[in-house]
């Protein structure tokens, strides 16, 4: 399964534009410098966004595992008490 945030690299990285500010500041050419701490600002988002969407789904993978082990818990707590119900529940139908 391919996710996109993995696969996807960007054509121009934070470095590029950092090296590029330097060149503007050794040359003394500041015309495009404005332009390139607004890439920078993008760029800098982009990635705390991705850390913050890792972090995210890390979390929501934990609260799965527990509530699919809850769930089980309690597909067996209904199997016990009431062994009519079980083959319901087994179905999928819990009316």
């Amino acid at each position: 399964m391919s996710n996109y945030r993995t696969n996807y690299y960007p054509n121009r990285t934070l470095c590029d534009v950092l090296e590029e500010m330097r060149n503007a500041v050794k040359t003394m050419n500041f015309s495009y410098l404005p332009g390139l701490i607004e890439e920078a600002q993008s760029l800098g988002n982009r990635m705390e966004a991705a850390l913050g969407d890792a972090r995210d789904i890390a979390t929501m993978s934990k609260q799965r595992s527990e509530l699919r082990a809850e769930i089980k818990g309690l597909v067996e707590q209904v199997k016990s008490l009431q062994p009519e119900k079980a083959q319901e529940v087994e179905d999928g139908q819990y009316g």
